[in-house]
């Protein structure tokens, strides 16, 4: 299952709060199933080479134009992928910033807008993953000095919100694109 690993192992190495730990057990296995479900609905799907964590901190730009860096998180899977990490803020504001860069994507290749459907379960993913990253990471000397909110329970409580906010998100309509003004 997409993400299970990430909650068995929060879960198994008891970086979940015990006051919490029932609601993000059962929260992320609801938002695990319908991750697989969207993936299942979707099937078959094209995949291409994707840089993977595809975000705005991740382009530089200089007067040759944009160049892309982190490239160690490469690998293939729906070009959604690459995309929806560079749209943010209300839905409205999405939905225009993904009609603009669809429209130029369109300029190199085709693509599939049934793949739409997985901004948000690849959000929650990320939102997941991105907290089991850090925890592999602790005993790294480097990690509890850079990200030392990561051992409080506001933290968890948080992430725990996040998590259900994902949950609204994936009980909606896919983002459609719109014409910009």
């Amino acid at each position: 299952m997409l993400g299970g690993e990430t909650m068995d192992y929060l879960l198994d190495t008891g970086w979940i709060p015990s006051h919490i730990e029932r609601a993000y057990e059962t929260l992320a296995e609801d938002l695990l199933e319908l991750v697989e479900q969207r993936f299942a609905e979707l099937t078959p799907y094209r995949v291409t080479r994707l840089h993977g964590d595809c975000h705005p901190g991740n382009v530089l730009w200089t007067d040759a134009g944009p160049h892309f860096v982190d490239l160690d998180d490469c690998m293939t899977g729906p070009a959604t992928q690459d995309l929806w990490m560079l749209i943010s803020g209300s839905r409205e504001e999405m939905s225009v910033q993904l009609g603009d860069m669809l429209e130029g994507y369109a300029a190199f290749a085709d693509f599939d807008y049934r793949e739409l459907a997985l901004v948000e379960p690849l959000r929650t993913l990320r939102i997941m993953n991105y907290a089991g990253w850090l925890a592999r990471r602790w005993d790294d000397p480097a990690f509890p000095i850079a990200f030392p909110w990561f051992e409080e329970p506001k933290f968890w409580e948080q992430h725990v919100l996040n998590l259900r906010e994902q949950l609204a998100a994936m009980q909606e309509p896919a983002l459609t694109p719109a014409l910009s003004r």
